[in-house]
């Protein structure tokens, strides 16, 4: 019997399907956004410099740079469904990775396996991206995304609370303090259950998917030869822009989410495993203010231009501002333990709302007229993923020793980041010929 179906087909009886793939966009939310928690944890364990525990993300959001092409070859072999359940088979690997690694306290470990866990995510977002957008009428795409964006954020909302409630809050006391090889060895154990957890999770999960009912999607690009079709994508200067734009804006979302809670350990904050809690409570205020504004009352371009503008200005404010701690820094950070949150902390979050409108309006803009090339186009913006692998870098380049002071430096190199967002808010997205 033959379930593929085409997109139209999909308009009235894609309630179940979306279901299904908006929990697996929680679960990608989940499986990434556990980084911002796992990062500074490691760098205690490990004692390492801001540079190396810049590798621990620099690892996962690499795979994107090599894997997104194969990705999209597995998909069109096995399909979407199936490429689906593949990936979460290989999660499930990768979380089984961290065993060994916790075992043997081997950094090394941990970054192989944080490397597979990129590849087998690389592969999960090559599969539901795209079938979220034809999942439905076209007019209707930018709300599904926005949607599903919301179910990711949220899914880093809950993550680093797990990962607290489970593992970080038994060793609040050992903040700032220099470990014994017992009490490494304690908080490197600590991490064997809850991965063994996911990885039984992740195994549930990927055979759920594979015998539900999520249709087939005909993709109508198979004809297309790959590497002309790339090519001639590459001549619509709108589209390069807009990687680009996607490259340094997952660099400064991955900064202001992941390092959080690196910089937070730095100032001796206890609860530092659960700040990026913080930036994504504010990226999902700003999922929900674009639903609701766009475009009604301002356009995808002017909230674009607006994102860059405010994430240049906080940026600055957090490297050349007090970090001292403030009464309303105080106040909001009640819900989480009550402790002192300084203020370049808060500003740090408060990125998150800065960066919530950029993905969804960067696509629409980078695709506009392209027609035959965006399925080819859209790989290429998956792409511009692997900035994450290369902000947190450079802003562990840029701290120096990784002291508290030179980690509010290092934030610096967000500027240039919403600098060129920008200039594609304003310019980029407009130029049709090089």
């Amino acid at each position: 019997m033959d379930t593929t179906m085409s997109s139209r087909d999909l308009t009235k009886s894609n309630a179940i399907p979306m279901a299904i793939v908006a929990g697996l966009f929680f679960i990608l939310g989940f499986a990434t956004w556990l980084n911002g928690s796992l990062m500074p944890y490691l760098k205690q364990i490990f004692d390492l410099t801001p540079f190396q525990a810049a590798l621990i993300l620099g690892n996962f959001y690499i795979a994107v740079t090599f894997t997104a092409i194969p990705s999209a070859w597995v998909i069109r072999k096995v399909g979407y469904k199936n490429g689906m359940a593949l990936a979460i088979g290989g999660m499930l690997l990768a979380a089984l990775l961290y065993i060994p690694a916790a075992e043997t306290q081997t950094f090394g470990l941990f970054l192989f396996a944080q490397l597979c866990m990129g590849i087998a995510q690389t592969l999960l977002q090559t599969a539901v991206n795209p079938y979220v957008v034809r999942l439905g009428p076209e007019e209707s795409a930018a709300v599904r995304v926005s949607i599903m964006g919301i179910l990711n954020k949220s899914a880093g909302v809950v993550a680093p609370l797990v990962f607290s409630a489970l593992i970080a809050a038994q060793f609040a006391g050992l903040v700032g303090k220099e470990l014994t090889a017992e009490e490494v060895t304690m908080m490197a154990d600590s991490l064997i259950l809850p991965y063994l957890g996911m990885a039984a999770f992740f195994g549930v999960i990927a055979l759920a998917v594979k015998f539900s009912p999520i249709p087939e999607l005909e993709d109508g690009d198979e004809e297309t030869g790959e590497q002309g079709t790339v090519k001639e994508a590459l001549r619509h200067p709108h589209l390069v822009l807009g990687v680009l734009s996607l490259f340094f804006y997952v660099a400064a979302e991955v900064i202001a989410a992941d390092t959080i809670g690196a910089y937070a350990l730095s100032l001796g904050v206890e609860n530092y495993s659960v700040m990026t809690s913080y930036t994504m409570v504010c990226m999902v205020v700003g999922y929900v203010l674009g639903i609701i504004l766009i475009p009604r009352v301002i356009s995808q371009q002017k909230a674009l231009t607006f994102s860059a503008v405010l994430g240049i200005l906080l940026s600055l404010t957090i490297v050349f501002g007090s970090a001292e701690s403030t009464a309303l820094a105080d106040a909001l950070l009640v819900p989480f333990g009550g402790a002192q949150l300084p203020n370049s902390l808060l500003l740090i979050a408060v990125l998150g709302l800065a960066n919530a409108i950029v993905w969804p309006a960067v696509w629409p803009m980078a695709l506009s007229g392209l027609g035959k090339l965006t399925s080819v186009a859209s790989g290429l913006l998956v792409m511009g993923i692997a900035g994450g692998a290369f902000g947190p870098m450079f802003w562990g380049l840029l701290s120096g020793s990784g002291d508290a002071a030179g980690q509010q430096f290092g934030y610096i190199v967000l500027v240039p980041c919403y600098l060129f967002i920008l200039y594609f808010a304003v310019a980029g997205h407009k130029k049709r010929s090089w």
